[in-house]
């Protein structure tokens, strides 16, 4: 198996510490990794107050959410190559920053120009803040674990998903659209002082960044998870960003609230089980995945009219979905090194924002009942894809790890 060193600028551990697990630092960019979610899909709860306030339409207030994925994917690959060598920790703390200005000014804006330019800056913060917090991990951790240590840090994803924009959206019942956005902003300012207390600095990365990321690119392996990275997100989005209109399809629109809370927590119990298992089970895992989320959608597609088994497939797709961002991190640097970051970035952002388009596609033209089918359609490849690529992207055995 051909794999490129990963970069390591790190000291190593010393004598006795490898068997410590950074386990504050390690929150604190899980705690990063959520803030940047839940500051992206926010507006997904509140569009009518906020379309009110702002005094435009609602699919017009959409674009908040779009815009910011689109820069977040746009955006990853320059600065990546921007900042390559800078210290690690002034730049965090930096896109940190921006992200809590984006949501004050998101609360205090009354024109919806402003809040579409802090909502663009906020997605470039945090397409550099994805880019960071897997390398970040993997140089807190010893070697040997390194894949639960980007479990932790991206822990931060699911729990901004399945309890971070409920709880948002309900707080903005209680208050309202623009104070849930100042409570964002204050987790922001406390997550810059624990930044500062607890994570260490790092130098960057030498030689030529443009060089890195286009060895990365052109490493063995990473075109197939990039692959399967676009075809998981694009199948995910497409159903999620429209799973209230699907339920409502079928008479379930009282059951959204319970759908996306078993989804959830299923997605919480799949990051728990991926992290304690992804450094050995790297390629089980993924294919463990795609099969759950499979098995759910056909469900889906074939008992929709059945309240029981539509609640067993939520449960299936979060099974699914909820681990993969570990799984795709962990995979994607083994293959290309932490370089390869960036066009993971560039690849979820981009099919991320993809989805909620193609399944207004699908929507217009084939109805909200040809969601779960088109999602088939897209993981039938990603199975493939996965199975076949046993050599460089999903080996049985990760690189540098022991029999």
């Amino acid at each position: 198996m051909s794999t490129p060193p990963v970069e390591n600028v790190a000291s190593p551990p010393a004598k006795g510490e490898e068997s410590k697990f950074p386990w504050v630092a390690l929150l604190a960019l899980a705690t990063a990794a959520f803030v940047g979610i839940l500051t992206e899909a926010l507006p997904a709860g509140m569009l009518p107050e906020m379309s009110a306030s702002l005094a435009v339409s609602e699919s017009a207030m959409g674009q908040a959410l779009t815009v910011y994925a689109i820069a977040s994917a746009v955006t990853a690959i320059p600065l990546f190559a921007l900042t390559a060598t800078w210290r690690r920790k002034p730049l965090l703390l930096g896109a940190i920053a921006v992200i809590a200005l984006s949501n004050l000014v998101t609360a205090i804006s009354p024109d919806y120009l402003l809040t579409m330019v802090f909502r663009f800056l906020g997605g470039v913060a945090a397409g550099l803040i994805w880019a960071l917090l897997v390398e970040y991990a993997r140089r807190l951790a010893p070697p040997h674990l390194q894949g639960r240590a980007i479990a932790v840090t991206m822990g931060g994803v699911p729990l901004a998903l399945s309890l971070g924009i409920p709880v948002g959206t309900f707080l903005s019942g209680i208050f309202d659209w623009r104070t849930t956005f100042l409570l964002v902003t204050l987790l922001g300012v406390v997550l810059l002082a624990w930044v500062l207390a607890s994570v260490p600095d790092h130098r960057g990365r030498r030689g030529t960044a443009q060089a890195s990321v286009m060895r990365a690119f052109t490493s063995p392996g990473v075109i197939a998870v990039l692959f399967v990275v676009a075809a998981y997100v694009l199948a995910h989005n497409i159903l999620y960003t429209y799973i209230a209109t699907f339920l409502i399809e079928y008479d379930m629109g009282g059951s959204i609230s319970l759908v996306l809370l078993i989804f959830g927590i299923a997605s919480m119990v799949s990051i728990l089980v991926v992290g304690a298992q992804v450094d050995r089970r790297l390629r089980m895992l993924t294919i463990a995945s795609t099969v759950l989320f499979a098995v759910g959608t056909t469900l889906l597609a074939v008992f929709a009219e059945s309240g029981p088994l539509v609640l067993l497939a939520a449960a299936l797709w979060g099974l699914g979905w909820g681990g993969i961002t570990t799984l795709m991190q962990t995979a994607v640097t083994d293959a290309g090194g932490d370089a390869a970051q960036a066009l993971l970035v560039t690849t979820w952002n981009g099919f991320m924002a993809a989805g909620g388009a193609v399944g207004g596609i699908l929507l217009e033209v084939f109805g909200p009942r040809s969601f779960p089918w088109s999602v088939l359609l897209l993981l039938v490849p990603v199975l493939i894809v996965v199975v076949v690529g046993r050599r460089h992207a999903f080996p049985a055995q990760r690189p540098g790890m022991a029999p």
